[in-house]
């Protein structure tokens, strides 16, 4: 069984949050708002991270649970919520057994976690269960290079990558897990990105899929 203390990652998480002004500078800030153009109702994000897609939630949306199981990040988190928006509540909770009921959400909302999970088959059959019939996950992930020989390439690094990325895998293929737990993929854009200078393009999806 997945434990909370399993996802405490104390030193990535001081060093994503001192470089995350410079990832959004680079393109991730127009990634977020595209993730959540359009996003209403009751949402639940999972994996919250310190609170950078918070400015990002339009007015439709009337209630944001974030999750976070990383006490540093989550404490940052709590910052954030602060100034959203949108009325938001930080609590703690993993992917993988969300402090929700059945249906309770119109939207899940996953940025950069998917590649970190113990467990995507997991995570995603939360998502479904907290989602309401007709709703919908929105998506922001690294994924698995569609060219074989980069695939078998992230396979190589993915070992020491995700001991120094806070367990992040990116060599999952995060789409066909998607559709396997049940989702109707919608919209999907893949592309390129480097989130630092030095560090290599990793390929990266976003966009939503139905319940």
């Amino acid at each position: 069984m997945t434990r909370q203390a399993d996802f405490q990652h104390p030193r990535f998480a001081q060093a994503y949050a001192r470089v995350a002004e410079l990832v959004d500078r680079r393109g991730a800030y127009e990634h977020r708002r595209r993730l959540l153009a359009g996003a209403e109702g009751r949402v639940i994000e999972v994996g919250a991270g310190n609170g950078r897609n918070f400015a990002h939630y339009p007015p439709a949306v009337t209630q944001v649970v974030a999750v976070e199981p990383e006490d540093t990040l989550r404490e940052l988190a709590g910052a954030q919520a602060a100034s959203a928006p949108v009325p938001v509540s930080v609590v703690s909770g993993h992917a993988e057994e969300l402090p929700a009921d059945d249906g309770a959400f119109d939207v899940v909302v996953v940025s950069l976690v998917l590649c970190s999970v113990p467990s995507q088959a997991r995570a995603l059959a939360e998502a479904a269960r907290v989602l309401r019939p007709g709703g919908q996950l929105r998506f922001y992930e690294h994924v698995r290079p569609a060219n074989p020989a980069f695939g078998l390439l992230a396979d190589v690094v993915t070992p020491v990558w995700r001991r120094v990325a806070g367990g992040c895998r990116p060599n999952r293929d995060t789409l066909r897990a998607i559709r396997r737990a049940g989702f109707e993929v919608v919209e999907a854009d893949t592309f390129g990105f480097a989130p630092q200078p030095g560090v290599p393009r990793l390929r990266h999806v976003l966009g939503y899929a139905r319940k």
